[in-house]
Parts: structure tokens; sequence; C-alpha cells
């Protein structure tokens, strides 16, 4: 079933801090229907969890391995579970 809600964490590595990785991030999360959030990490790399639809999140992974023009994408470790629905919407945290 590929309507089911599922949610992932992503930890999303390259040049993704300062290049408008977040803010396209969550316009693309918005445009799939998806909640939860996006931030930067110490580390340099860029962390989100999102739930919604499955099929909606597989496609939000593939626009994650490519995000906004400016950005370099080096990997992106994906982990699946459950639901926790704990998100109305999706957001950009600091």
């Amino acid at each position: 079933m590929s309507d089911q809600r599922m949610r992932v964490e992503l930890s999303i590595r390259g040049r993704v801090q300062g290049v408008w990785y977040r803010a396209s991030a969550r316009s693309a999360a918005e445009a799939r229907g998806l909640v939860g959030w996006v931030r930067n990490c110490d580390d340099g790399s860029v962390q989100a969890i999102a739930e919604g639809p499955r099929e909606a999140l597989e496609d939000f992974i593939a626009w994650c391995h490519k995000g906004p023009p400016a950005a370099r994408v080096d990997s992106v470790d994906v982990k699946w579970s459950d639901p926790l629905d704990a998100f109305d919407s999706f957001e950009v945290r600091r």
C-alpha cells in the first residue's frame, strides 16, 4: 500500500548548509503534504523528520538527494519507522 502513513528520519550530508536547503526542503515537503521538521546540525549536515504517505515520503527522499540548485548532496541516510503523529505542519528548526 503506497498510501500507508510512515515516518522517515533523514541525515543529509554534503554542501547543504548556507544554500537554502532547509527552506527548500520545507517547500518540497509541504508540496507533498508531509509534516515534520528540518534543521542544520553542528557537524554541517542537515537532519529532517517527515511523516505522511509512503509514496510522498519516497518522492521527498528523492528530492533530498538533489536539494536546491546551490546544494551538493553527497549522501542521504534514511531510517523508516511508524509515524508518531506528533506534527501539524512542516517547519524549519534552528
